[in-house]
């Protein structure tokens, strides 16, 4: 029969109990993380989030003792009994509480449970699907509760800190218009407003900046957003982000200050201690160094460009290359001078995934420099692309030929490969970097237009400013990503603050005056009302937690997280509505997938 908790009150959490409270008497309340019958005596292993302790029953408790006999894995209970320390032998040093055990005096057995899908324990081997289907009970698993417990403290740790730098949080709207630029927008229709909608935010971008035009000059939020794109390990429809924005601020200033936030929060969550400054690479030493512009610099094996010293050589691949325009770029793999060919077929074929129509190789060995195409090149030009690549006895050298792009993507994934399979990195290692000038914009070739690299509302770097009419391609934006361990964990940039240089940046953007009003109309008028010069950044949350817990996907560090089709497997969204509902909305369904029933009837 199942009880109540009237008359009781619980004293201690399960894992809070140590050898100091022996000969007290403590209330727990938890669930059966695991029961032993041990004949004469039964043993209960009582879990609630704080941890685990070790409870006895013995025939002498009586009644307890008989509702012992009769409990599962998962009931939820309610233990009254004396703390003693565990008999010499019995301690288990793997847990904190192991010193002592609790000699149970009354039980309650306050709810039964059925026997769970999986084991409530860490490492399992189960489906995502099925604990994504059951997460309330994958949230049980300490390893969860201790993400879980992570991310409260990250985001706390982060108030406090920028409550002390006097920053106020604000909230900004949920429901608010469709703009272009970016992602798909989630939309949601007005029922007061027929063929109207809203959008949920993907950021909330403009109303920070119209918050440093109204005079708050320190704002921040940790807010939900949502895209309606693709989704990846490190994406999700919503996800949450922490927001910063700054009136009256240069760039260094907001590095600065970020440094010393993660410095902060990484202290207090992990006990790490970070040294600052932290790294700066502009994009471009980025993509020429490391091939990506969210370089791992876990480790080193840096691109070398050699196209000076193979222009006019007789290995004509690279030759002309070279006189077309392009370069000749490539990698020293260290120690890896006896790959077999299907080694290096492999490799051949991993880059040419990214681009790269062929993988030239060079092996070091004893006997000199061994290659298919080494006898397309004099002695000394062999030791002057051994010396430039830093090559040593026992290293493989690796080259790509063709544009910077193909060379740099190419080469950059095949560092991250070769990086992951010579285990060159520390997996305990945090190595950040700030990326900083970005270019302003990139030509689409689907659109035939240009299009913000970052986002419409970032500022050109100063210098540049004569190349917008003549070399927009060339202009860098004063826009910069904080990188950690290859991901990148936010991106920001000086704002845009006058109305001129906003409009300017539209018509770049194949806005037309007419358009640029009507969707950016209230921007472009606040800023002819005193708008400071501002910045900030964004941070993504659930991935900052998620390389901080050493995760691989942010769906472990996010409570109710969507799967990779976007739906929600524990509350089967989403779902069809009722006709009802469509015609309040004045919407009607016209067309709807095979096997998709409920809502609308189809037109």
């Amino acid at each position: 029969m199942l009880e109540s908790m009237a008359g009781l009150r619980r004293s201690h959490g399960c894992g809070e109990l140590r050898p100091e409270d022996k000969d007290r008497e403590v209330t727990l309340m938890g669930w059966v993380h695991r029961r032993r019958d041990h004949g004469g005596l039964i043993f209960i292993d009582l879990r609630d989030r704080s941890g685990l302790v070790q409870v006895v029953c013995d025939p002498e408790a009586g009644a307890a003792f008989q509702k012992a006999e009769g409990i599962r894995s998962e009931y939820v209970v309610a233990v009254t009994g004396r703390v003693r320390l565990r008999p010499q032998g019995t301690v288990n040093p793997k847990l904190p509480t192991g010193a002592v055990e609790v000699a149970a005096r009354q039980l309650r057995l306050l709810n039964r449970a059925k026997t769970p899908p999986f084991y409530i324990e860490d490492d399992i081997d189960v489906d995502e699907a099925l604990r994504l289907r059951y997460r309330y009970l994958d949230l049980r698993r300490p390893e969860m509760q201790r993400i879980m417990q992570l991310r409260y403290r990250t985001t706390r740790a982060i108030r406090a800190f920028l409550d002390r730098r006097g920053f106020w949080e604000m909230e900004t709207p949920m429901l608010t218009r469709s703009t272009p630029e970016g992602a798909r927008d989630f939309l949601v229709p007005s029922r007061l407003r027929a063929g109207e909608f809203f959008a949920l935010p993907q950021s909330p971008q403009l109303f920070k900046q119209i918050l440093m035009v109204a005079g708050m000059e320190r704002y921040f939020q940790i807010v939900r957003c949502f895209r309606d794109e693709d989704l990846r390990a490190d994406r999700q429809p919503e996800f949450t982000q922490l927001d910063i924005e700054m009136s009256f601020v240069q760039r260094d200033d907001i590095l600065s200050l970020v440094e010393e936030l993660m410095a902060a929060v990484f202290q207090e969550t992990l006990g790490v201690e970070m040294a600052l400054p932290l790294p700066r690479l502009t994009y471009q030493e980025a993509i020429a160094r490391y091939g990506s512009d969210k370089p791992d610099l876990r480790f080193g094996l840096e691109i070398v460009d050699v196209s000076d010293l193979v222009r006019g050589c007789g290995f004509k691949v690279f030759a002309g290359a070279v006189a077309g325009g392009g370069v000749v770029r490539g990698l020293c793999a260290p120690g890896c001078a006896d790959f077999s060919r299907r080694e290096l077929d492999e490799l051949t074929h991993f880059a040419g995934q990214y681009g790269a129509r062929g993988l030239a190789w060079m092996a070091i060995t004893t006997e000199g420099v061994r290659s298919p195409i080494a006898k397309f090149f004099s002695p000394q030009e062999l030791e002057d692309l051994v010396t430039r690549m830093g090559g040593r006895q026992g290293d493989l050298l690796l080259f790509v030929a063709g544009t910077a792009a193909v060379a740099a993507t190419a080469l950059g994934a095949l560092r991250l490969e070769l990086g992951r399979r010579l285990h060159l990195y520390d997996e305990d290692r945090l190595a950040f970097t700030w990326v900083t000038e970005f270019p302003l914009l990139e030509y689409s070739p689907e659109e035939k237009r240009y299009v913000a690299v970052h986002h419409p509302f970032t500022m050109p770097v100063e210098a540049d400013w004569p190349l917008l009419d003549s070399e927009p391609l060339k202009v860098r934006a004063q826009a910069y990503d904080l990188v950690l361990n290859g991901v990148e964990l936010g991106g920001g940039s000086i704002r845009i603050h006058r109305r001129d240089i906003q409009e300017k940046m539209f018509s770049l953007l194949g806005f037309t005056p007419a358009e640029a009003r009507e969707k950016f109309g209230f921007l472009l008028e606040a800023f002819e009302y005193g708008t400071p010069p501002h910045g900030g950044i964004a941070f993504g949350l659930d991935r900052m937690v998620m390389l901080m817990a050493r995760r691989e996907t942010i769906r472990d560090c996010i409570a109710f997280p969507k799967t990779q089709s976007g739906t929600c497997l524990l509350t089967a969204a989403p779902s069809p509505v009722t006709p009802e509902q469509l015609l309040e909305l004045h919407l009607k369904i016209t067309a709807r997938p095979a096997g998709k029933a409920g809502g609308a009837g189809e037109a």
